[in-house]
């Protein structure tokens, strides 16, 4: 069943690489070209990550409330906290900077207060009208003085909306075409009206620090930070591999050449994103840096390999058949292990994942081909390596490592399993302090000017994540009923008692400022009328939306008049604390909503995307399973022994347990970036321990059978390449933590933690384990002879061993 995976079948398949050279080459760069084409059909993400599948409850309630409201992230704010601003130099200015935005026809809405409109009362048409807060004719100092004042003490519809009475911080809004919000136009738009050029323009000119914010603006500027890191990310990930590839191997020739196949690898995996037509996310944007990470192993064990078997007996020929043939098969599996790593995340139903698992998996999968054949390739036309290239196999400091190991097994076996055992006590009481984090805005870039401003309208407006609760009467022009009224005030007076939420706008403020107005403004009138005030005070408001002037209720109540909306915002808080605001928020909905008469949903981004981190961190548990369960199944059919399964997978199992304590420890919470970690995390560390304990068996063949003799010379031989590989591998992933964002910091650091503790734990708990379980192990047929023979040397080498 598995012949291919036979030596036989390496044998053959390395005669046909050295036999058809130039062929696999014209091959290799024909469809190079090919991936090169695809990149034309990359494109960015303009949406936010769905996290959820798509028939979840929740996500069929946010589109719900999308059909009948559309999108509601298209509010972009500008504000300010500055009272210099109400003079006549500085509106000038600000008319001028606002008035290119206006004109442009993104732009479906502005509440700027040289446009700001207030309601009058008209007892002519028994409706009311929206006349201009401003009267440009009248413009001066003292006017705009007054007009200050009465902003702030006399529109109370407006307070928490456009201003803090406290604190007397201002903000503007600009409302653009909801069909832009998710596609490029909403990049341009922003870019040209918004950037940081035109923005210091108009500081410079009025002194007034501008703060800028809403989901499109930072959405896009997040976009372009994740645009910007990925070349970082391949620049930074090629220059450290390479100059750790030549400090290891100190040739050029070879550094030249694994750097030729990684990048190879890299354009591969950009034409994959644009053949299957993926988009580039904060996820997928991370795949071509990992591509060189994690090439650069495939490098070093097959050049480690060609140049120990030209240090042997120095036949060219002979050594690249052995690279193909000996570590082609063992290559393999590490790379199938690591690609099983990736491809667990097809599992999830998120459709972030899949694609993010489908693209890594596959690029693993092409990096083996490319190493496979180029490497053989490459070295068959070049000179034997000389004897300064073959130097590194007998260095001072990696003898000198290797013998702490050796002495360390050797002599501290206590030690060792007293260590491991406190550091897994120490990882299980850690992980009962982890918390789960589903905050939108927490991995952005903390170090940019609209993260800082982000923290303004924290600090001023209680957030700029929209929480909405949609209120369905079941009947036609329910919403404006006195009963729903009242019923929607006694939530939104819940509402604000919370600190975390920000003052929320429904009808019922629109319906208390129609009171006041109708009342020649005096802000006393704020609140809902008395039965008395409805029929007339209602009266006035169905007139005013009357002959297309409808926009005053739009916003808030359907055109059926059957949903209401509540839109409040929320700070950038805990999952913990969200989980109770939502249960406070939802006591008294079942309260207030008699289920018979109301349905009623909680939705919008912020609920949306932390509902979702909670179902991917079970759906990614079960991925980290799942994976364990898959590398078990190659482990088994590689030694067939239930014993080996288990020594296997101990010296990898505990590493992922000490990343996860340090996790609860230092306070790094469980989120869609940090729990990625442990699924790549395993799958890279597993391929240490297939080297290992393939070169254990052989050993074990080549020695009688002689326990520590083949434990020590496995720990010499494989030691060196598993070293080498996790230092790149550590240093390879740290790259990941000059990024801006810190979901891609955790990542990259936690993998490499993870990798350092593997590499360890395979080298020195792995050893001590099969010295101690011995003969169990050694005598089992069925890891002496298994089905297929990964490193079995031939006679040659077992009579080199013998000498």
């Amino acid at each position: 069943m598995f012949k291919w995976l036979s030596t036989s079948f390496w044998d053959f398949i390395a005669s046909r690489i050295l036999r058809n050279r130039i062929l696999l080459l014209i091959t290799l760069v024909l469809f190079t070209l090919f991936m090169a084409f695809q990149w034309n059909n990359m494109r960015f993400t303009y949406t936010e990550a769905n996290l959820l599948p798509d028939e979840h409850e929740i996500n069929v309630q946010y589109r719900s409330f999308l059909d009948k409201f559309g999108e509601e992230g298209n509010l972009i704010v500008i504000g300010f906290k500055d009272s210099t601003f109400f003079n006549t130099k500085n509106l000038k200015h600000w008319q001028e900077f606002i008035s290119g935005i206006k004109k442009d026809k993104a732009v479906e809405l502005t509440l700027s207060i040289e446009d700001l409109k207030i309601l009058k009362k008209d007892t002519t048409e028994q409706k009311f009208k929206l006349v201009p807060f401003i009267n440009n004719d009248k413009i001066s100092d003292s006017y705009l003085k007054e007009k200050q004042n009465e902003f702030f003490n006399n529109l109370p519809f407006y307070e928490g909306m456009l201003f803090n009475k406290e604190s007397g911080a201002v903000r503007f809004a600009i409302y653009i075409d909801k069909k832009i919000v998710n596609t490029a136009a909403r990049k341009d738009f922003v870019l040209k009206h918004l950037s940081k050029e035109k923005i210091e323009a108009f500081e410079k000119k009025t002194g007034i620090d501008l703060k800028v914010s809403g989901m499109p603006y930072i959405r896009t500027l997040n976009s372009q930070s994740i645009i910007d890191e990925i070349g970082l990310f391949v620049g930074a990930a090629l220059l450290i591999t390479s100059l750790l590839f030549f400090f290891f191997f100190r040739s050029f020739r070879a550094t030249i050449i694994s750097m030729i196949i990684v990048i190879i690898g890299v354009m591969w995996s950009f034409g994959t994103l644009g053949l299957l037509n993926y988009e580039i996310t904060v996820l997928t944007a991370i795949i071509p840096p990992l591509i060189i990470v994690i090439g650069i192993p495939n490098c070093i064990f097959l050049i480690n390999k060609y140049q120990q078997e030209i240090k042997k007996h120095g036949n060219k020929a002979k050594s690249l058949q052995r690279v193909i043939s000996k570590v082609g098969n063992a290559t393999l599996m590490t790379n199938l292990t690591t690609a099983a790593g990736f491809a667990t995340f097809i599992i999830t139903d998120s459709e972030l994942l899949k694609e993010f698992g489908i693209v890594a998996s596959l690029n693993i999968l092409f990096l083996f081909l490319l190493c496979l054949i180029i490497i053989p390739i490459i070295y068959s036309y070049m000179p034997l390596p000389k004897e300064k290239h073959l130097a590194h196999l007998g260095k001072n400091y990696t003898n000198t490592f290797i013998k702490w190991i050796e002495n360390s097994i050797r002599k501290h076996p206590v030690v060792i399993y007293s260590s491991a055992i406190g550091l897994l006590v120490f990882g299980i009481i850690g992980i009962f302090q982890i918390k789960i984090s589903g905050s939108i805005i927490e991995d952005m870039p903390k170090k940019t000017g609209f993260f800082e401003d982000i923290l303004f309208y924290e600090k001023e407006f209680d957030g700029v994540m929209p929480l909405e609760i949609m209120i369905d009467t079941k009947r036609p022009k329910g919403a404006l009923k006195s009963t729903t009224l009242k019923r929607i005030n006694e939530l939104q007076e819940t509402i604000e008692e919370i600190p975390e939420l920000s003052k929320p706008v429904s009808v019922v403020n629109l319906v208390k400022y129609a009171k006041q107005s109708f009342y020649n403004g005096n802000p006393k009138y704020y609140e809902l009328p008395t039965k008395q005030e409805e029929t007339f005070i209602l009266s006035y408001i169905k007139n005013s939306t009357q002959k297309g002037s409808e926009n005053m209720l739009k916003s808030y109540v359907d055109s059926t008049g059957q949903y209401a909306r509540v839109t409040t915002f929320m700070r950038d808080i805990g999952t913990d604390k969200m989980k109770k605001i939502e249960d406070r928020l939802q006591e008294k909905i079942d309260k207030v909503f008699p289920k018979e008469r109301y349905t009623v949903t909680m939705t919008g981004k912020a609920y949306v995307f932390e509902k979702g981190t909670h179902y991917l961190v079970k759906n990614l548990v079960l991925s980290l399973l799942f994976a364990i369960f898959l590398i078990s199944l190659l482990m088994a059919y590689l030694f067939r022994s239930f014993k080996m399964i288990i020594v296997s997978l101990l010296p990898n199992i505990l590493p992922l347990i000490i990343t996860a304590g340090l996790m609860g420890f230092l306070g790094v919470p469980i989120k869609p970036s940090t729990i990625l970690v442990f699924s790549i995390a395993f799958g890279i560390s597993v391929d240490d321990t297939i080297h290992f304990l393939a070169k254990y068996r052989q050993e074990l063949k080549a020695n009688n059978w002689r326990i520590k003799k083949s434990v020590f010379n496995t720990v010499k031989e494989a030691g060196i390449s598993m070293f080498y590989t996790s230092v790149v591998l550590f240093f390879g992933f740290s790259v990941f933590t000059l990024s801006s964002f810190g979901g891609t910091v955790a990542l990259g650091s936690l993998v490499a933690a993870t990798l350092l503790f593997a590499m360890l734990s395979n080298l020195i708990l792995l050893p001590a384990l099969l010295l101690s379980l011995e003969k169990s192990i050694a005598n089992e047929q069925e890891f002496i002879e298994p089905t297929i023979d990964i490193l079995a040397d031939d006679k040659d080498d077992v009579e080199n061993k013998n000498e």
